[in-house]
């Protein structure tokens, strides 16, 4: 097969997928990403690499409801442009695997009408029953936002109108998509390697050069892509000021950037590690607050080391999309407390592969992670069960790839 890939941040959730198809042979694997490639860098993996580059800016003054959809349409316009200019060069895709999130994918079907084109389903927006309105301290800013909200699937559904096929990781995810297309999409994970990512009882993590910790401390990690209410972050530092408290030998790690990847900016220009560490430090002693540690952004491999000290981990999320970082913490076999909500149930089986609380419930939270922390052998069962179910469900190489695989090469029978 001749196989295009797009995602605007390339490789992303095709860092598997992609290489494993250009290790055959007999395919062609192109890829088509926003990120600046160093020249004279090509090739990545077997896979051809081509950019594109918006020609344009946002449109000063536009109205709000339409401003997503502008960028969009400008992102798949560079991508249009990009493709016809493939296609002069005698590149004729048969299938087209795509990330339609940030528009890219919208018009490729009109540069090549006979390729198939399958789309990774991420995430369908919801007045209700999703991320929005779901914590109430914050509401939506004015009355129509529920419009911008509508508005912002027009991507979706132009795609529904393109894509022959579907690829969600979760099956919750897979549900927030309306039928007739939820019937195309197919349930796969992107898949964790579980034999990298996997318990080690030696496992250390040196602080400054100075400061070793191992498997024989208290510690307490938090993950988050980037630090805000999303990923509750705020409830997780409100919990800090009684966990100290009741724990004094334990150290807690927050990964996490300062940016925001999900929701809105706070309004006053600051950042929610900022709000939220000032909300609870006064709280909180000195000699206490030095057994916090925000270690930013972690070196991949630096972070599998964390997940493999951790002796509770924490994972919190609003109704959205489930983080590959919960999944990468069951592999290593973590004892983990994660929030009771729908994207968890999948993983976190109460009691059986973790411990689940109510999103809200800081008190519920703390009283979980020091249950935990004073049951050795409670925290071996769950580690022991979380790594089994990530092997058996989210296994790279056994289990997720190889479904990927077969989802890829079904798409050109696919009927749209």
């Amino acid at each position: 097969m001749r196989v295009l890939f797009v995602h605007q941040n390339f490789p992303g959730q095709f860092k598997f997928l992609a290489p494993a198809l250009a290790a055959d042979r007999h395919n062609t694997v192109v890829a088509m990403t926003m990120k600046p490639v160093p020249v004279p860098v090509t090739h990545w993996q077997g896979v051809t690499l081509r950019t594109y580059a918006a020609q344009r800016g946002t449109t000063k003054g536009l109205h709000p409801w339409v401003s997503d959809f502008e960028t969009k349409t400008i992102r798949g316009e560079a991508c249009f442009r990009a493709a016809q200019q493939l296609k002069a060069e005698g590149f004729t895709p048969d299938v087209i695997v795509a990330h339609p999130g940030w528009g890219e994918s919208m018009f490729l079907k009109d540069v090549w009408q006979t390729a198939k084109m399958g789309i990774y389903c991420e995430f369908y927006y919801h007045l209700q029953g999703a991320d929005v309105g779901f914590d109430p301290e914050f509401p939506p800013k004015e009355s129509g936002d529920a419009c911008r909200l509508r508005l912002k699937n027009l991507n979706n559904l132009l795609h529904f109108q393109s894509a022959d096929a579907g690829l969600s990781p979760t099956v919750w995810q897979a549900s927030t998509f309306p039928e007739p297309f939820r019937s195309r999409i197919t349930v796969a994970h992107d898949g964790i390697d579980t034999d990298a990512v996997k318990p080690n009882a030696d496992a250390s993590l040196t602080m400054n050069g100075m400061v070793t910790f191992t498997r024989c401390d208290e510690v307490i990690t938090f993950v988050n892509r980037n630090l805000e209410p999303y990923r509750g972050y705020h409830i997780f530092m409100r919990a800090l000021p009684e966990l100290l408290r009741r724990r004094p030998k334990a150290h807690v790690f927050i990964v996490g950037g300062d940016k925001v990847s999900y929701g809105a900016k706070p309004l006053d220009g600051s950042t929610w590690k900022e709000i939220f560490t000032d909300e609870v430090r006064p709280n909180i002693s000195d000699a206490d607050w030095a057994r916090v540690h925000f270690l930013g952004t972690l070196p991949y491999a630096n972070f599998v080391q964390l997940l493999q000290l951790s002796t509770v981990h924490v994972y919190l999320t609003y109704p959205f999309v489930l983080s590959w970082s919960l999944l990468e913490a069951m592999s290593a076999g973590c004892a983990i407390v994660a929030s009771d909500t729908q994207p968890l149930h999948e993983a976190i089986r109460h009691n059986e592969t973790g411990r689940l609380v109510n999103f809200f419930d800081g008190e519920g939270l703390t009283n979980e992670i020091c249950t935990l922390l004073d049951d050795p052998s409670e925290r071996a069962r769950l580690g022991a069960n979380a790594r089994a179910f990530a092997q058996a469900t989210y296994d790279l190489k056994r289990i997720c790839l190889p479904q990927q695989l077969a989802w890829v090469k079904a798409i050109p029978q696919s009927l749209q």
